[in-house]
């Protein structure tokens, strides 16, 4: 049984390494692209993109590391099944269960150590990568910016700009809505961007326009002003300084939001947001544990060792996953079901399936 278990778990833990290799590439890859534009087209300075990739890291490996399982339980099982292995095991007489004990034991472990990333590591890194986009938003305002969206970062401004070329601006449209009066509009061919950090605002520069202006005889009627330079002053809606940035469920370790938690209850706020924001960390680190009690028993009953077909299974089992706990989430947000059944629902729903499955694979 020794041998057999060594061998059984050196495969599992070869491919569960090679999975965890590619999809952490994906996943990092398709972040990096988003990363890189804000140096390419935004002039954002590269160490400061590469601290943002820093904190970004953790919350991926807390994805990559469930699904990295459950694609190593279907390629390992499914293979020793393909090749009769699984047969030959039971004509000896061995049961299956030690076997798939090991297993869930390596993804109790695994569970345990993302339940400790989203306690710890991962909050902390996501409020630090809150407060480095929001630096950034302060000092380089175009890097926070998206062209040809209408912005509404700025108090009593609506920004239109159909092309962001690191600082500067081209083709630009402010909107400024007023109570009873006509909506102020300023029209620029370019623009640049001044920050002002210290006062959460920025200056911005504008070329080659027109501005309406009040009439200095009625200031509800105006009269169009052209220009060939234009100073105007934004300020940033949020003026709290970056060390006092709120945070969110995501950043907060599980003890902050309990104590958040109690402080709502006392003060009569509805916190359903909170709840679903801990027992999400719970449900996100064991859904480990929950792929392997679907991986193994499914993929003795497909008896395929195609890896590309395991890779593609295990994609689509994830999917259906994390969609569920988004229809989930959103049910106990609308105060539909209890939060702890909504974010846990994927956890009851692919459990019960294991169960079920492990059942009728294993007493076979």
């Amino acid at each position: 049984m020794r041998i057999l278990k060594k061998y059984v778990l050196s495969e599992w833990l070869t491919l569960f390494s090679l999975a965890l290799v590619i999809i952490s590439f994906i996943l990092v890859v398709g972040n990096m692209v988003k990363l890189v534009e804000l140096v390419i087209a935004k002039g954002v300075n590269p160490l400061v993109v590469l601290r943002l990739f820093a904190y970004l890291l953790p919350s991926l490996f807390v994805f990559s590391i469930p699904i990295s399982i459950l694609c190593a339980s279907l390629l390992c099982f499914g293979r020793m099944a393909y090749d009769n292995e699984i047969t030959a095991i039971r004509s000896s007489g061995i049961s299956l269960y030690p076997i798939l004990g090991i297993i869930l034991l390596i993804g109790i472990m695994f569970s345990l150590l993302c339940l400790y990333f989203n306690d710890t590591i991962i909050p902390r890194a996501h409020y630090l990568m809150r407060s480095t986009l929001q630096e950034i938003g302060v000092k380089k305002p175009a890097a926070y910016l998206e062209e040809k969206t209408f912005i509404k970062a700025f108090k009593n401004h609506i920004m239109f700009i159909y092309k962001i070329r690191g600082e500067y601006l081209e083709d630009i449209r402010i909107y400024q809505p007023q109570t009873d009066k006509p909506t102020r509009t300023i029209i620029a061919q370019r623009g640049e961007f001044i920050s002002i950090p210290e006062k959460s605002a920025v200056k911005l520069l504008l070329k080659n326009g027109s501005a309406d202006e009040p009439s200095f005889d009625d200031p509800s009627v105006f009269y169009k002003l052209n220009f060939k330079n234009y100073h105007i002053t934004l300020d940033l809606k949020e003026k709290q300084e970056i060390q006092k940035l709120d945070k969110k469920a995501s950043d907060m370790t599980i003890k902050e939001i309990e104590n958040d938690i109690k402080e709502m209850k006392k003060l009569e706020i509805d916190y359903r947001p909170l709840q679903v924001g801990l027992y999400r960390k719970y449900s996100l680190a064991f859904s480990s544990l929950i792929f392997i009690f679907i991986g193994v028993p499914l993929a003795i009953r497909v008896k395929r060792r195609e890896r590309s077909l395991g890779f593609s299974l295990s994609i689509a089992i994830c999917l259906l996953y994390y969609l569920l706990m988004a229809f989930g989430e959103s049910l106990a947000l609308r105060n539909k079901i209890f939060p702890v059944i909504g974010v846990w629902l994927p956890n009851m729903i692919f459990l019960f399936i294991g169960l079920c499955l492990s059942y009728k694979v294993l007493e076979e």
